[in-house]
């Protein structure tokens, strides 16, 4: 897992202060593509008299930076060697598979 991350084998040590405060950002983040998908846009757009297009605009790049808070909150706990580092690395998997689905998504959406 270490060589995946990028991570040198000499141990660091991070405050976990830190590594909790990504780990929250990236799962906020998540969420909050989680409801502009599902529930803002498509209540809001409609009545808003705006084009069904509209939404993977928006959510495509939400997406994308869920994702790239989802593996720099992993490589974080891993970094700080977290004594708890594989069951975060699992949650993030689950979340991470998710917006990436919802991101393909999007994009066959957009495309077609």
């Amino acid at each position: 897992m270490r060589t995946l991350l990028r991570i040198p084998e000499e141990r660091t040590s991070l405050p976990e202060s830190s590594t909790h405060r990504i780990f929250g950002a990236s799962i906020l983040l998540s969420a909050t593509r989680c409801l502009l998908s599902y529930i803002v846009l498509p209540i809001l757009l409609p009545l808003l008299g705006l084009a069904k297009g509209v939404g993977p605009v928006i959510s495509i790049p939400v997406g994308v930076l869920a994702l790239t808070f989802d593996f720099l909150g992993i490589r974080r706990f891993w970094l700080a060697d977290h004594h708890q580092k594989w069951m975060f690395s699992a949650l993030y998997a689950v979340v991470g598979a998710m917006v990436f689905t919802l991101l393909v998504v999007d994009i066959v959406d957009l495309v077609s």
